[in-house]
């Protein structure tokens, strides 16, 4: 059996030029880029060892510059989400509760399963919003909550990667375990109603 394979997407504030595409460059290769056009839409392909089992990820960089259309069809294409802001711009904090809600509603009605990260951690001396609030918004939005930079490396710029594929991993085992459980519900009514037939 191969390995799982997961779709993930990695969705940019709109107004601000937080760098996603450098934090997925990190958890891939390690190394931060300096020059790249922030307007492009990137995916990659990688392999990844977490809790002892291998997972195929297609990453999608969104370019944050999408119509609805395209954002929304990114939507359903993800099993999971990772949501960056800027610690460093206001405005793209601001932005991850009406992304969330854009979220629910084009997946409902599945559960949205994401992780919030906050970049640019290297830069303490810009910081606009506090740790704090991201740890208070993460809690609202029931996810888990890192924050990192992709230009030092500092931060759990990897983690934020196992953890979507734990999340995901777990969300997959419940919805499975209550198809299982309606498809043995439906069996079970069957076999109550031939017998009733039966017996008529």
């Amino acid at each position: 059996l191969g390995a799982p394979s997961l779709e993930f997407v990695f969705l940019r504030s709109v107004t601000s030029l937080c760098f996603p595409a450098a934090l997925v460059v990190r958890f891939l290769t390690k190394r931060f880029i300096w020059e790249y056009d922030p307007t492009l839409e990137s995916t990659y392909r990688h392999q990844a060892n977490v809790d002892d089992e291998v997972v195929n990820m297609d990453i999608l960089d969104t370019a944050g510059q999408e119509d609805t259309l395209q954002r929304e069809g990114h939507v359903r294409w993800g099993d999971g989400f990772i949501v960056v802001y800027d610690i460093t711009d206001r405005g793209s904090f601001e932005e991850v509760a009406p992304l969330k809600g854009l979220l629910e509603e084009v997946k409902k009605p599945k559960h949205v399963t994401l992780v919030l990260v906050g970049n640019k951690a290297d830069l303490e001396h810009a910081r606009q919003v506090s740790t704090e609030e991201g740890e208070r918004l993460a809690a609202e939005m029931a996810c888990a909550f890192y924050e990192c930079s992709a230009c030092t490396g500092e931060g759990a710029v990897s983690e934020a990667f196992y953890e979507l594929c734990r999340e995901v991993r777990r969300r997959r085992m419940v919805q499975g375990k209550a198809r299982r459980r309606s498809s043995t519900t439906h069996v079970k009514q069957a076999i109550n109603k031939m017998l009733t037939k039966i017996s008529s």
